[in-house]
């Protein structure tokens, strides 16, 4: 277990006394990012800094076997932040946490450590990979039926967006805990709205998501609403992406940006492409691992149904934005397939796995017009096939989190096969 600074470890205490907070969450994810949570009062925090609070790891799914249940939710120092919709008085903290074991070694199943562990091949060459996500949501009137708020459409304002003032109050909390908003915006099917938040490191990226989704929904329930990140909840209206610009710095450089190709895109960033092109199918069960993901991922809605890339079309799997050569910090790829339902940790990890493979194996970039109609996984069922095709993912996650997804996508996938839907008793009940 890493020893935490005793200079680290008093200043959270002197903010916890100087903020009044009497209870802190520790925050981790199961393998589908769930977010689990255990609250401790502010008198054991010195004690779960240093030593971690115990818990039973075969609850979570995922996470172990039956017979390894003890393990250790240990917060990571960095991420205290205080919650700034609960009381001012006696006020409640949150930290994110690494699992460890009783042993003090990292939980090779924990998804953060999943993420933090290819991190660390980036760090290793001096790298940081960062990720700025477009999250797009819905609110309805309650959690039990469909029925949006407003009928208005993308970018209006006012008459027809009824959310506006729990989006400019959901925006205001996010900064609160210091997650920057750079846009928010109605979207394009009724009820729907989008939020872009600012670029920052993958690891505090996927923090921020989790925080994000806990955010809006907090804030909507306090309005007597409900917020969703469903994939799609309307049938005849676009459904919710999770859209990732992506980059490599080393240091200062931006290594995606190349002033002397055509496109300004460096050779590094046409092998990660390359790698996003080949292995998305593979990973599309991290990416987009409900049933109802893939009800978004259909032809019409402005989402991806073919590996393919381009400068300019908004139902490619990657687009490349235009930038300024003024502004070259800001070169970078968007990569539209993922949805806001997704584990963030395995999603980010899996998406860098893919694209470090092109670099490493030096995958060729075919031109746009090259690229071919290589489909993508048009259900769960197709991407489970995929999936368990994948060496990239079984050594990304390792044996026991793979196997314990992969069971987990197929009672899923074969629980929805089994069901009758209302689709099929009004199209044939009566004529069959």
């Amino acid at each position: 277990m890493k020893k935490i600074s005793d200079s680290t470890k008093n200043h959270i205490l002197t903010s916890c006394l100087e903020h009044d907070v009497k209870f802190i969450r520790l925050w981790f994810t199961d393998i589908l990012g769930k977010l689990k949570s255990v609250a401790i009062t502010v008198e054991e925090l010195e004690h779960a800094l240093v030593d971690g609070v115990s818990f039973d790891g075969s609850s979570i799914s995922g996470f172990a076997r039956s017979e390894e249940y003890d393990m250790l939710a240990v917060p990571d120092p960095q991420t205290f932040k205080i919650l700034p919709w609960r009381p001012k008085e006696q006020s409640v903290a949150r930290m994110f946490c690494t699992i460890q074991t009783t042993e003090g070694k990292k939980l090779n199943s924990d998804p953060r450590n999943i993420l933090e562990n290819i991190l660390s091949k980036l760090q290793s060459k001096g790298l940081t990979f960062y990720v700025s996500p477009e999250i797009e949501f819905f609110y309805f009137k309650n959690s039990t039926q469909v029925i949006p708020l407003d009928h208005g459409g993308y970018f209006d304002l006012t008459t027809f967006d009824a959310s506006s003032d729990i989006r400019r109050e959901t925006v205001l909390m996010l900064e609160d805990l210091g997650i920057g908003v750079a846009v928010s915006h109605h979207e394009a099917a009724p009820s729907q709205h989008e939020m872009d938040l600012r670029h920052t490191d993958a690891l505090s990226m996927a923090d921020s998501i989790m925080t994000f989704k806990t955010v809006v929904k907090e804030v909507a329930q306090k309005h007597n609403i409900y917020a969703t990140f469903m994939p799609k909840p309307l049938s005849e209206h676009n459904g919710s992406g999770m859209h990732l610009q992506l980059s490599i710095f080393k240091g200062e450089k931006n290594i995606f940006f190349d002033k002397n190709e055509n496109d300004n895109l460096s050779k590094t960033a046409k092998q990660f492409i390359a790698g996003l092109i080949k292995h998305t199918p593979e990973i599309m069960l991290l990416t987009n691992q409900w049933v109802n993901s893939y009800k978004r991922l259909v032809s019409g809605f402005e989402a991806p149904t073919h590996a393919t890339w381009s400068l300019t079309n908004f139902s490619d799997l990657i687009r490349i934005p235009k930038i300024k050569l003024k502004e070259i910090d800001s070169a970078r790829i968007e990569y539209r397939v993922p949805d806001p339902a997704c584990n963030p940790y395995l999603a980010l990890a899996a998406i860098l796995a893919a694209g470090i493979q092109g670099i490493e194996k030096k995958y060729t970039l075919k031109k746009v017009a090259e690229t071919g109609s290589q489909p993508l996984p048009n259900s769960l069922g197709e991407a489970i096939i995929e999936f368990k095709k994948s060496k990239l993912m079984e050594q990304l996650l390792g044996k026991q989190s793979y196997e314990a997804l992969l069971r987990n996508k197929e009672e899923e996938w074969d629980s929805y096969n089994r069901q009758i839907s209302d689709y099929e008793i009004k199209k044939y009940l009566s004529i069959l």
